[in-house]
């Protein structure tokens, strides 16, 4: 008997062949497939959203890396760093206005300095400076930047113009500049003064240094006083040139090592003129106008030899601050003294050649340490030995 479909009068649900109707929950086949297609459409939908998201998201961040690579950032520039309110305006919420930063103005922003450089003022003041061993004007005056006559000018009262006059101990007065530093005498007036010195009223009045009323410049005697640029003549303490003929010089003013002259004849010099020393540097004073010599370096005992050829006019002991001290006279217009010895081995009118040993260098005298005070004379003047000897 064939199968039949029945529905139940006034409704729609499914009846079974055997008359009963269908379980609920068990739809046809075709609504199923279509509720399944419908699942799968709503899927793929929220992915393809996320996707769009995710598209989105990285394609602002490109935007914004290329615009912030396009914008040049100078190699100094800082981050700006936030404007701090004050405390009270924050406690009222009085709002301040916004900043606006317009990026197409280029700048470059100051860096802070951790170390400043503070400049290096020049000295206004004169200082004081305590002679050491081996110390010579001329040493200390390279030292502080000044000429050596300034040094000599300011300590006239212990050293009397003589270079030669330092002993260890003993208190300098070092100026700030150039000059004549100088003590303000009853009935000076700053036009005297500065006439005196070769220099003039504004230079004194001023030099910060002299702390002058600018409106009203008075200077009280005893008070000391740089002259800028100013100078006098030196008081010079030699040995006088003493011929190998009749000098006529006398052992009280000259010292013990005078010797009384009238040698005729005798060794005569070649012109030419070679190291007095082994060593053939400096020490302490060069040649200039206060010191007419050259001081050159070399230990106690150290041998010292005839420059050139001549006879002996001054062996031993002198009273101008050269200590134990050697004349030569070479008999063509030249002399050469060699001072500060600590022996000397020659003896008047003696015949000395060149290169021949004569004494040995010490520190005697008026002198801070062991060296060679060397002097070249050419008819009665003083010569640079700098331009007899050979070079070093």
């Amino acid at each position: 008997m064939p199968t039949e479909l029945a529905s139940q009068p006034g409704g729609t649900a499914p009846i079974q062949p055997d008359g009963r109707p269908a379980p609920e929950g068990n739809p046809p086949r075709k609504e199923s497939l279509t509720a399944q297609r419908g699942d799968r459409l709503v899927l793929w939908g929220a992915w393809l959203v996320a996707l769009s998201v995710v598209l989105f998201a990285v394609y602002l961040g490109w935007r914004v890396r290329r615009a912030a690579a396009a914008t040049p950032i100078p190699p100094t520039s800082q981050a700006a760093q936030p404007v701090a309110t004050s405390t009270a305006a924050a406690k009222l919420d009085v709002g301040l206005p916004s900043m606006i930063q317009d990026s197409t103005v280029q700048s470059i922003s100051r860096l802070a300095e951790l170390h400043t450089t503070i400049p290096e003022r020049p000295r206004q003041e004169t200082i004081t400076y305590t002679v050491e061993i081996g110390d010579a004007v001329f040493s200390i005056a390279k030292d502080f930047n000044l000429e050596p006559e300034t040094i000599l000018w300011a300590n006239y009262d212990q050293l009397r113009d003589s270079p030669d006059a330092l002993s260890p101990g003993m208190q300098l007065r070092v100026p700030a500049v150039n000059g004549v530093y100088y003590e303000w005498a009853e009935g000076d007036t700053l036009e005297s003064v500065a006439v005196k010195f070769e220099s003039n009223v504004d230079g004194i009045v001023n030099f910060a240094g002299n702390k002058l009323d600018l409106a009203s410049p008075e200077v009280k005697p005893g008070q000391w006083v740089m002259i800028p640029d100013g100078q006098r003549e030196f008081q010079q303490w030699l040995i006088p040139v003493i011929p190998r003929g009749q000098a006529g010089v006398a052992k009280s003013v000259y010292g013990a090592g005078a010797c009384p002259g009238g040698y005729t004849g005798g060794a005569m010099g070649t012109g030419f003129f070679v190291w007095p020393t082994a060593n053939h540097t400096l020490s302490g004073n060069d040649y200039w106008s206060g010191h007419l010599g050259i001081d050159i370096a070399a230990g106690v005992g150290d041998p010292v030899y005839a420059s050139d050829s001549g006879v002996i006019v001054f062996a031993g002991f002198s009273s101008q601050g050269y200590g134990y001290m050697i004349m030569i006279d070479h008999g063509n217009g030249y002399q050469t003294v060699y001072a500060h010895l600590s022996a000397v081995s020659v003896y008047c009118g003696q015949d000395v050649y060149q290169g021949g040993y004569i004494g040995a260098t010490g520190s005697t005298g008026n002198s801070t340490g062991s060296h060679l005070h060397f002097e070249v004379r050419y008819l009665g003047g003083f010569l640079s030995p700098w331009y007899v000897l050979p070079a070093p």
